[in-house]
């Protein structure tokens, strides 16, 4: 399976549209004159990047994401299964709600 596609279909299902474009980005190999076996690289997800992007949005309700990130950490957050079942179909479905 390629996380890509995986990526892209969550983002279908959740209604975020693709902003940023994956970016490869080497690392300058040493002035010593290294070798290819130490260059190093990275690559940054779109939605590492997404994530970026919203993190200053007005919209996002921080005070309740932090409660949520309390909880969890916590070990006391629970949801419906039956909740998120019907969130899922209802998606998949493409019924507004």
């Amino acid at each position: 399976m390629d996380i890509r596609s995986s990526l892209e279909g969550l983002k279908s299902l959740l209604g975020t549209a693709s902003t940023a474009p994956t970016t490869t980005q080497p690392k300058s190999a040493p002035a010593s004159g290294g070798s290819a076996l130490n260059t190093d690289s990275a690559t940054l997800s779109s939605a590492g990047s997404e994530v970026s992007l919203t993190a200053g949005d007005e919209t996002v309700r921080t005070d309740k994401v932090a409660n949520i990130q309390a909880a969890l950490a916590a070990g006391t957050y629970n949801v419906s299964p039956m909740a998120v079942a019907s969130k899922l179909v209802d998606s998949m479905l493409g019924s507004a709600g």
